[in-house]
């Protein structure tokens, strides 16, 4: 059995994903905690804002919403809205932000939906919709998405784009004026996927232990190259530890 959750395993996976010195805007959840484990393990020089404008923060406990107060604790810069998106769009600072994002729906280019499910006048399921999404994913410079691996999420075509992926391929996003890199990983509780450098179309980089590329295949709407694949780590005991005992020692995300 392993001694560890799948939701443990990823924030890990998320947080080796994130590089010394990128600047991370991420939400709640889950986001906040893979920002905070990369802070904390392997990118100390990291930078995490939030879309309330709390830029830096130090973040001795983690919070449980974009406006909580604890976003705000030893900022190095305590702005707002305007602030947070201009860093994300900002010539200089744009090129090494990393926007992590969720959605009810993916295809294979990575075009993200959390606004309708069926038409869009007449939906079965209408959510919350953008919020600050589209902006993150249309100019930060790569985005990490997180994912429950179900056919019903990973399908051939998005009911509605409210995120720009690669939208249909290798020159869609150019095409559309869209300055950002666009995405680059989808982390779900199954498996690592990536985006082929010159299709853009999405492949399985990894699975998670025990778990295999049929499975991750048989629940997918969609068939993606395998190939590539290989094992990803299971979290390290140094991994776990700080995830645990320093950025939720409460459980309030882990559980």
């Amino acid at each position: 059995m392993a001694d560890y959750t799948m939701r443990e395993m990823m924030a890990v996976a998320a947080a080796r994903e994130i590089k010394d010195g990128d600047i991370v805007f991420c939400g709640t959840g889950i986001s906040m905690l893979a920002a905070m484990a990369a802070k904390h393990i392997s990118a100390p020089n990291s930078v995490i804002f939030f879309e309330t404008g709390a830029v830096d923060s130090k973040l001795e406990e983690v919070p449980l919403a974009v406006a909580d107060s604890r976003v705000m604790f030893w900022t190095s810069v305590n702005g707002g809205l305007l602030d947070a998106f201009a860093t994300m769009q900002n010539k200089f600072t744009g090129k090494k932000v990393v926007g992590i994002l969720g959605a009810a729906q993916i295809d294979r280019y990575g075009n993200l939906n959390s606004t309708v499910i069926g038409d869009y006048f007449k939906p079965s399921v209408r959510f919350s919709g953008s919020g600050g999404a589209c902006d993150v994913a249309s100019f930060v410079s790569r985005t990490i998405i997180f994912m429950q691996h179900e056919k019903r999420k990973f399908v051939s075509k998005v009911d509605y784009i409210t995120s720009p992926g690669w939208l249909d391929g290798p020159e869609g996003r150019k095409k559309a004026g869209l300055p950002g890199q666009g995405p680059s990983t989808v982390i779900t509780n199954m498996a690592i996927m990536g985006f082929d450098n010159q299709t853009k179309e999405m492949y399985l980089k990894g699975c998670f232990p025990e778990i295999t590329p049929r499975q991750v295949l048989d629940n997918m709407d969609f068939e993606v190259d395998i190939s590539r694949s290989s094992k990803v780590p299971a979290p390290s005991k140094k991994e776990l530890k700080m995830l645990r005992e320093k950025c939720d020692p409460q459980q309030l995300i882990l559980g």
